[in-house]
């Protein structure tokens, strides 16, 4: 009994860990060792000093936004002699080919592909034909700030940053606001001081940089290509950095199906990159495994975890200590907010409605994340894609 009990602890500690304490144990170490200024740099304005820039996209059945972003990025405040634009077609069925090769400008080249390949293989296509010092990679559904690649290429100065991630703001179609929100502004937190520590993980695919040669190809059937990539670039010993003015928009999926698939193929794709970097679990690189662990790893195994701690909680309803009935009706009350979330049944009561839209939002995303590990197990991944709005 003493080992169930052991283990009981310990997931619930590892829960609480990756969510509660590491948020302030990483505030805390980004105060006291913060090694990267470069995020709160400003953006160069002689010309002259400024690197080539090459910005890549590549489109799968994007006809319903492709020409706005077109239009955004020709808009984009960088010298013209100095900035190229990359948007391939992956083999889109709608008329993403016709729109894209309607545009005339010399900063743009556009390539159709006939065949669907996935996200991967076009950018590894892309980045053969990139001689710019810098690359920019974006999503066809992400809106840029004019000043965001100005931003993006500043921290680009000091000779030890090889990434730079930008960052995204989500927002709902209709209203406007971001429905992530609680969440995404916690993620951008962790970002931000994880950078300080030059600890950062990954970026916001809609929006990020590297310099051009440390770009290393991934794998046909990488899903999550921009964690690896930038990844990729930290395994070469240079820094990542989160700039936090360099700015993007992005919708949200429009409707909950469409945003679970797209969790549960990032959840996949959570899997597959922890089966690949497997060097960063090794503890030489300081603050970004110590990041890489309680951040990620953890967190990936939270689904994991949850199962392990209402089955032994049962186990444990047998025990003398009634502190685990106590706790089993937690999590039975617990899990029965998720329920009435799902079924919306508090809605329109602002206060409930508000926790339990919490509690939904976290038990939702670990189940996406749980059946991404079931297809992680289960499937041969592919990096061939089905458009969604996010």
């Amino acid at each position: 009994m003493k080992y169930i009990e052991f283990f009981f602890c310990l997931a619930i500690f590892l829960i609480l860990y990756s969510y509660l304490l590491y948020p302030a144990i990483l505030y805390s170490l980004s105060r006291v060792f913060s090694k990267n200024k470069s995020s709160d740099v400003s953006p160069i304005t002689e010309s002259n000093a400024l690197p080539s820039v090459s910005v890549v996209i590549s489109a799968y059945n994007e006809e319903s936004c492709i020409a706005e972003r077109i239009e955004n990025l020709l808009s984009l405040d960088y010298p013209h002699d100095k900035i190229q634009f990359f948007i391939a077609s992956d083999g889109s069925s709608d008329d993403t080919d016709n729109i894209i090769s309607s545009f005339n400008d010399p900063r743009l080249c556009v390539f159709c592909f006939e065949e669907n390949r996935g996200k991967i293989n076009v950018l590894n296509d892309l980045l053969n034909r990139v001689s710019s010092e810098i690359t920019v990679f974006s999503d066809a559904n992400t809106m840029f700030a004019t000043d965001a690649v100005l931003q993006l290429v500043s921290p680009f100065n000091d000779v030890n940053v090889g990434a730079v991630c930008g960052e995204l703001n989500l927002i709902d179609a209709f209203s406007g606001d971001n429905k992530d929100n609680l969440y995404w502004k916690y993620e951008q937190f962790l970002k931000y001081h994880e950078s300080k520590i030059d600890a950062l993980l990954g970026a916001n695919g809609g929006i990020y940089a590297i310099r051009t040669s440390l770009y290393e190809p991934l794998p046909d059937n990488t899903i999550i290509d921009d964690f690896c990539i930038v990844m990729n670039v930290a395994k070469q010993h240079y820094q990542i950095v989160y700039n936090k003015e360099a700015l993007a928009t992005e919708e949200i999926a429009p409707t909950l199906k469409e945003e679970a698939g797209r969790r549960i193929r990032i959840g996949a794709g959570n899997y597959q990159s922890l089966s690949r970097l497997t060097w960063l679990l090794n503890p030489r690189y300081k603050w970004r495994w110590f990041s890489y662990v309680s951040h990620k790893v953890i967190r990936w195994f939270v689904p994991h975890l949850m199962i392990i701690t209402l089955l032994l909680n049962t186990i444990l309803l047998w025990h003398t200590n009634y502190l685990y009935p106590a706790l089993f009706i937690g999590q039975l009350t617990f899990y029965s907010f998720w329920m009435l979330g799902e079924l919306k049944i508090f809605k329109n009561v602002p206060v409930v409605g508000s926790v339990i839209g919490l509690v939904t939002f976290f038990v939702s995303m670990n189940i996406s994340l749980f059946r991404g590990y079931i297809r992680f197990l289960s499937t041969n991944l592919s990096a061939t894609w089905q458009r969604t709005s996010r």
